[in-house]
């Protein structure tokens, strides 16, 4: 079973390299020819992906902050109340860890759809 995911990982990882290269080429011979309009026909519009991301420090920031409070709170819980939280049962602290960095990006994403409005 090993050799087989790893030979499928080989494969994808030519495969993406090959598709970056004729991408880039072909990008290359649109824009050579004149045809600045066309040349965005093999990847997304430059426009597109500033719009989807515009505040990059913001989000990583509010991540961030969301998941060191998480951690804060997960040793609050350890140290005050040892016998929720314990060496052995690593499910509670992974899931208060994992809703704390969910609401941080759910933070991101209200900030952000009320700034764009």
């Amino acid at each position: 079973m090993e050799e087989i995911v790893v030979t499928a990982i080989v494969f994808f990882g030519i495969y993406q390299i090959i598709k970056l290269f004729s991408d880039h080429f072909l990008k290359r011979k649109i824009i050579n020819s004149g045809h600045f309009e066309k040349a965005d026909i093999l990847g997304p519009a430059v426009e597109n992906i500033e719009k989807e991301n515009r505040y990059p420090s913001l989000k990583w920031g509010l991540i961030a902050f969301m998941g060191g409070l998480g951690l804060i709170i997960i040793e609050t819980i350890r140290v005050n109340r040892p016998e929720f939280i314990n060496v052995h049962d690593a499910f509670m602290p992974l899931g208060i860890e994992l809703v704390f960095i969910s609401a941080g990006f759910l933070l991101y994403f209200f900030i952000a759809n009320r700034k764009s409005n």
